[in-house]
């Protein structure tokens, strides 16, 4: 692996978190225990649809060392959702996915709460099962929701039937732009549905005092977790506790809440502690975050001169049986189809589409790895059309610094172009390679999102400091890194600070480990915090070296005079100085910059996504070997570019991009959920669910393009955790493509799906 870097940028430190996680001493949820626990089990649908005719407990509420059995009966009747309030903690009257929640048990240990699980009784009237996106949408198609009309949303939310939100982005005359086009190019894509898959199940663990309730729990957003647990079971948040241990990974999958209510209830009625610990197959079955599946629909007019003129996007998305956070997702998801292109004439639509499905949610850039294959593998087409090489293709319309993309945005310095080119130069484009070897290129982009965000900092009386975040850390090194923001506004070193966070009764709000947002929102609040404590540490050493404030300097521990290093009073001193009087103490609060104006586009359904605050961008160039024999495709080689404004601390930003490149790489080829006809996983597994491991990682070339972007994060940064997931499917797509001699319609692009493919092209039966 190989980096372009910034020198300043690169210095090694001990994270925060490091020793625990690499030494197996630290702690996560599951290894969590408070005496007198008990073991919850949860008793699930089974069913993907269907009346719920008879529900009995009493035999499991009956038996020996079953503390606590809970149904929608015990618990308050709220419905909740951040965009649709669609869902009810227990499944009241309707089962709509096979993972959905009947009743809860908390028993002496695990055994007993699953024979107590086993010993409910569920009767059913089987209601028609919704299975097919497209299908759904149609005007006599079975409703996954029947008094959808009656429930709460998001006042931009456009709703119709199955139908949970529908958006769409115009600009220009795209049909009439398409009539007058050169040439026309129409492509079709269905991407399946996946799954986050991170190391550590979910746990969570609660435990009353009085009417207060602390809960321990594995999720990336805690403020998120306390307010779901306040609104179901109608709670003031002073009353709510939410701690987070060491994290096992999520990306994405933990987001949002899930089960925390759940335990808390159960605490409550048992009075006792109670402890969950998912099975692997519990993560795959019921949680409502995963990828989401598509349908993507491309039409592309260009000029003989290789000019886009016109592009149109159609796009069903797999909203699954309930919304949760994905009632944004169609609008996203439009912006990916349309792509970092600059298209005087745009519509594009998309539907998010409810199905007796597992709900999807934010998985980590949730949308876009799908969308940017489709729309990539299908530029490379257009490209082909034109005969026009893919990479000049690319080139010749990308969006640029100054230039409009496809929402009415216009971009300040970007570097996508760099990207571009670096990717393919690293990559060895355009050399010779055997007939089963090819390089695919694809561009993806994502926006920053600017939310608020707070921190607190305390410099105590021997030098050392203490930073209070809300921030989440998900193991990506975000918050970690806020120690080198502190340390470089303070002239001290990152191993100075203790990190205190993930508890949401000590630390100021954040959103959470979601949207790459930690870094770019939290940094800022960081950095104004720090910036206070700096000011009051010039003051006190500019009254003991006799100087103005202002000509002090902090640097390697010690405040000294600006051209006068000798004239120094070490920083620790200044500490024990203000800690006999006033406090070393800042806070700050990183308010997020605005939103960009649009120009000349209208959006239905708008819930803020089609302006993007500080976007990334990106290019992949990925070398793919295929086995024609098998179908079996193996990527040798990425080179990865990347447009993530400054970057704050390199090695963990290689750290981000290798592990979403190899994220990218199973997409692609090898995750993906299969559902029987009654909407059913087939494959809730890890012997059958396919992720790609160390044996499966290529050489990895890593280029930064730093432009430094004004407004935007701390030192001109944008996010950097998502978007490196975005274009490698659809690099992996368009090398395969180049090898087969077609592309490949479906994902992931497994080697069944690769060799029927072949077969077709060769003339061969399938």
């Amino acid at each position: 692996m190989t980096s372009t870097m910034n020198p300043s940028s690169t210095r090694r430190f001990v994270r925060a978190d490091g020793p625990d996680k690499v030494t197996g001493s630290g702690r996560y949820t599951a290894d969590l225990s408070l005496t007198g626990a008990l073991a919850a089990k949860f008793k699930y649908a089974d069913v993907s649809h269907a009346r719920i005719t008879r529900l009995d407990v009493s035999a499991a509420r009956s038996m020996p060392g079953v503390f606590a059995v809970l149904t929608a009966d015990d618990v308050p009747d709220v419905r909740f959702g951040p965009f649709v309030q669609d869902r009810t903690l227990f499944a009241r009257d309707v089962v709509r996915f096979e993972g959905e929640v009947l009743a809860a048990v908390a028993a002496v240990d695990a055994a007993t709460a699953q024979r107590a699980v086993d010993a409910i009784v569920v009767e059913y009237e089987a209601l028609p099962v919704v299975n097919d996106i497209e299908a759904a949408l149609s005007g006599d198609a079975p409703l996954v929701h029947g008094d959808w009309a009656a429930y709460g949303a998001a006042d931009p939310l456009v709703r119709d039937r199955n139908s949970a939100s529908y958006s769409s982005i115009t600009k220009g005359d795209a049909d009439a732009a398409m009539a007058s086009a050169d040439v026309v190019v129409h492509s079709r894509y269905v991407a399946d549905a996946s799954h986050a898959a991170p190391i550590e199940p979910r746990a969570v663990l609660a435990q009353w005092e009085g009417n207060k309730v602390t809960i321990w729990t594995s999720t990336q957003v805690p403020f998120d977790a306390r307010a779901g647990v306040c609104e179901t079971l109608e709670m003031p948040a002073s009353r709510v506790r939410i701690i987070v241990p060491h994290l096992g990974g999520g990306f994405g999958g933990k987001c949002g809440f899930h089960y925390e209510a759940h335990i808390a209830a159960l605490a409550r009625a048992a009075k006792r502690p109670v402890r969950l610990v998912f099975s692997r197959k519990e993560e795959f079955l019921a949680p409502d975050r995963r990828r989401e599946g598509m349908v993507i629909d491309l039409e592309t007019g260009v000029s003989n001169d290789g000019t886009i003129v016109a592009r149109r996007a159609w796009l069903a998305i797999d909203n699954g049986a309930y919304t949760a956070d994905s009632g944004f997702f169609s609008q996203i998801a439009v912006m990916h189809a349309l792509g970092p292109y600059q298209i005087p004439n745009v519509k594009g639509e998309a539907h998010l589409v409810y199905t007796n499905h597992q709900p999807s949610g934010s998985v980590r850039a949730p949308t876009a790895p799908q969308a940017c294959w489709a729309v990539e593998s299908h530029t490379d087409e257009v490209a082909k059309a034109i005969g026009m090489d893919p990479v000049e293709f690319r080139l010749k319309n990308t969006v640029d610094t100054g230039l409009e993309g496809p929402s009415g945005q216009v971009y300040g310095e970007i570097g996508l172009r760099q990207a571009i080119q670096a990717a393919a130069k690293n990559a060895g484009y355009g050399q010779e390679l055997p007939d089963d070897e090819a390089i695919g290129v694809a561009i993806g982009w994502w926006p920053s999102f600017s939310v608020p965000s707070g921190a607190y900092i305390k410099i105590d009386g021997d030098g050392s400091g203490q930073i209070i975040t809300g921030a989440q850390e998900c193991g990506t090194g975000s918050v970690m890194t806020l120690r080198q923001l502190a340390a470089d506004e303070l002239g001290m070193e990152p191993e100075q600070f203790e990190l205190v966070y993930q508890d949401t009764s000590v630390a100021p709000y954040d959103m959470g480990a979601t949207g790459s947002q930690t870094l770019f929102n939290n940094g800022r609040a960081v950095v104004a915090a720090a910036g206070q404590i700096a000011d009051q540490l010039r003051k006190l050493a500019a009254e003991q070296l006799e100087a103005n404030p202002a000509d002090i300097v902090l640097a390697n521990g010690t405040a000294h005079v600006a051209g006068s290093p000798a004239a120094s009073v070490a920083i620790s001193d200044l500490a024990a100085t203000a800690a006999g009087g006033e406090l070393l103490i800042g806070h700050g609060s990183g308010m997020p910059p605005g939103a960009p104006t649009l120009a000349g586009s209208s959006c239905v359904g708008d819930v803020g996504m089609a302006a993007w605050v500080a976007p990334q961008f990106s290019c992949h160039a990925v070398r793919v070997k295929l086995d024609r024999d098998t179908g079996v495709a193996r990527v040798v080689h990425v080179s990865a570019a990347h447009d993530s404004g400054t970057i704050l601390n390199h090695i963990g930003a290689q750290g981000q991009v290798e592990g979403a490149v190899m994220m990218g790489i199973g997409q692609a080829l090898t995750e993906g959920t299969r559902y029987d006809d009654q909407a059913r996983q087939r494959n809730a597994a890890m012997l059958e669910y396919k992720l790609q491991t160390c044996a499966d990682s290529p050489p990895i070339d890593i280029h930064f393009v730093e432009i430094a972007t004004p407004d935007a994060g701390p030192r001109g940064a944008k996010g950097l955790a998502e978007a490196p997931n975005v274009p490698t499917p659809g690099a992996v797509s368009n090398a395969l493509a180049r090898i087969v001699g077609a592309p490949i319609r479906q994902l992931p692009m497994t080697a069944e799906r690769v060799w029927e493919a072949l077969q077709a092209q060769e003339g061969g039966a399938a």
